[in-house]
């Protein structure tokens, strides 16, 4: 019985490790809560041009540098098609800061212009790799495939919004919208170690 519990685990993890996407590759939905209490799928935005995926999460500094910066992400291409979604995928359980109760919270002090999802069983961000908060991901449909064409850091100044000098994800889309190829399509992303339950 433990041997046969032990090969179904392992099975279970390479299967979520085989699902790691890269730039250029297609990536599966999923269906994750929103801190409305409502779920929320990439099948709810049937009229979407592509999605911004943004791992994120409520106590690393980095990643609070950017909440204004995802609210004008949300604002400015949502309306042009690219619709952004937030997810965190941190261990809740280790820490207390990333419960649902206290992303609800971040939502609402913070004044989120976007869905805030909860990863609770960190499925979507080992699916995408995602290994850092924050880490953004550029999807474009094509071919009824929502396709990665950027992945990395959101801009290239955490701390100094106004010394920004790429604006890597806002500069991917506008590749994207004006029919043009992703000219930066991979950076490093820099920020907190997403807190995995159990080792990669």
């Amino acid at each position: 019985m433990k041997t046969g519990l032990i090969i179904l685990l392992l099975t279970l993890r390479v299967s979520l490790c085989a699902q790691t996407v890269h730039v250029g590759n297609a990536v599966a939905g999923f269906t994750l809560k929103n801190v409305d209490g409502k779920v929320v799928s990439l099948g709810d935005y049937p009229k979407a041009k592509g999605f911004i995926i943004v791992f994120t999460c409520n106590h690393c500094p980095f990643a609070k540098l950017y909440t204004q910066r995802l609210n004008e992400l949300a604002c400015q291409y949502g309306p042009l098609g690219f619709v952004l979604l937030a997810i965190n995928s941190s261990d809740n359980v280790l820490l207390e800061s990333e419960s649902f109760g206290k992303m609800v919270e971040q939502s609402r002090n913070q004044h989120f212009a976007f869905p805030y999802l909860q990863d609770a069983q960190q499925i979507v961000a080992r699916a995408f790799g995602a290994s850092r908060t924050p880490q953004a991901f550029v999807l474009l449909k094509e071919n009824n495939k929502l396709i990665i064409k950027y992945e990395g850091a959101i801009d290239d100044n955490g701390a100094e919004p106004g010394n920004v000098v790429h604006r890597y994800v806002a500069d991917a889309i506008n590749n994207l919208l004006n029919g043009k190829p992703v000219a930066i399509a991979e950076t490093k992303s820099v920020g907190c170690a997403i807190k995995f339950k159990t080792p990669l």
